[in-house]
C-alpha cells in the first residue's frame, strides 16, 4: 500500500510541475505581446515627429520650398565699402530742390563781354539792398577788399532795395552788360560775383559770404593773367 500511495504522490508532483511551466509561458507571451507594438503603423502613430517634411524629398516643381528667395540677391551698395561701393559717391546736386541745390541756378556768364569802360580790371559785382541782413553781414568785407584794390577792380553795386532803386539800376545793368545777370540775381540780395570783363564769365560767385580769403584768392588769379 506504501508503494502506491509513493507512485500516485509523484505522479501528482509531475502534473503540478506541468502546469506551472504552461502557465508561466502563457504568463510570458502575454508580456511579450503587451510590449512590442504589432506593426510599423503603430510605431509612426505613436512617434510625434514622423511626419514627412512637405520641403524633403520632393522635385522643384511640387516642392514650396524649392523656389529662391527673390530678395536673396545681394544689394550692390550693401557692406561695402565706400571704396568699393558704386553707390557711396552722391551727386551733391541730385534729388534737391532749386532753393537748396548749390548746382542750381548760377550763371556761369553774364552773357558776353562787359561795357568798355569797365574792361583790363576783374569786376566784382554787389547785389545789395539797404534792408538785407546778409548785406550788411559782408559790407565790412567789401569796404575791406574796396580799400585793398581800388586801383585794380571794378566794383559794381546792383541796388534793389525797392522799385524805384531797381529802375534805376536795370538801366545801369543794361549800359554796363549786365542785364542778364542783374534778371537771374535781382532777388538774391547779398550775392556777390567777380566777372571776367572781357568774355564776361563769372568766375566766382558768393552768397552772403564775409571770408574775405575767399575773395582775394580769386582776384589774385584773375589779376595775375591780364
Amino acid at each position: 500500500m506504501y508503494k502506491h500511495t509513493k507512485f500516485w504522490l509523484g505522479l501528482l508532483s509531475l502534473s503540478s510541475l506541468v502546469l506551472m511551466v504552461s502557465c508561466s509561458t502563457g504568463n510570458s507571451d502575454n508580456i511579450s505581446q503587451n510590449q512590442v507594438p504589432s506593426s510599423t503603423t503603430e510605431v509612426a502613430q505613436a512617434n510625434p515627429c514622423a511626419g514627412k517634411n512637405p520641403c524633403a524629398a520632393k522635385n522643384s516643381s511640387k516642392n514650396p520650398c524649392a523656389g529662391k528667395n527673390p530678395c536673396a540677391a545681394k544689394n550692390p551698395c550693401a557692406s561695402k565699402d565706400s571704396s568699393k561701393n558704386p553707390c557711396a559717391a552722391k551727386n551733391p546736386c541730385a534729388g534737391k530742390d532749386n532753393s537748396k541745390n548749390p548746382c542750381a541756378g548760377k550763371l556761369t556768364s553774364v552773357g558776353g563781354p562787359l561795357a568798355q569802360e569797365l574792361q583790363g580790371k576783374p569786376v566784382l559785382v554787389d547785389v545789395f539792398a539797404t534792408w538785407c541782413a546778409g548785406c550788411k553781414n559782408i559790407a565790412p568785407t567789401l569796404s575791406q577788399l574796396k580799400q585793398d584794390y581800388a586801383d585794380k577792380v571794378n566794383f559794381v553795386v546792383l541796388d534793389v532795395t525797392d522799385q524805384g532803386k531797381v529802375k534805376e539800376t536795370q538801366a545801369q545793368a543794361e549800359k554796363l552788360g549786365l542785364s542778364k545777370f542783374l534778371e537771374a540775381n535781382k532777388s538774391k540780395t547779398s550775392t556777390v560775383a567777380i566777372v571776367d570783363p572781357a568774355t564776361g564769365n563769372i568766375l566766382t560767385m558768393f552768397k552772403n559770404n564775409p571770408n574775405k580769403a575767399d575773395y582775394t584768392k580769386v582776384i589774385d588769379a584773375a589779376l595775375a593773367q591780364n
